[in-house]
């Protein structure tokens, strides 16, 4: 498998990333380990859901694969599921391309 796992429990696939994608089910209060820290959910976070590495300023672009896959539309914290409430797709729209792509 490409990426790093993470306590079985999530797929790190490039370090620049700042979310993770589980790989199972996981409960608010899981803790998984990460670089030496502690990141616990603060809460659940479906299979195939991501959730924040590191807190994640509004309006800071989301990495996924190595590349830019969204745009925090408020202020995520560290162990936060990361999905439409909180992050705008920027795949795909023409309407934003060259924007923000650090």
């Amino acid at each position: 498998m490409k990426g790093i796992v993470l306590d079985d429990a999530a797929l790190l696939m490039t370090r620049s990333d700042n979310v993770a994608t589980t790989l199972e089910d996981l409960d608010a209060g899981q803790t998984v380990e990460y670089e030496g820290d502690t990141i616990t959910l603060t809460e659940a976070v479906s299979f195939g859901h991501k959730f924040a590495l590191a807190d994640i300023p509004e309006d800071e672009t989301i990495r996924k694969y190595g590349e830019v896959i969204g745009q925090a539309s408020q202020d995520i914290a560290t162990g936060e599921w990361v999905h439409t409430h909180n992050c705008e797709s920027r795949r795909g729209r023409g309407d934003l391309e060259g924007q923000n792509d650090d």
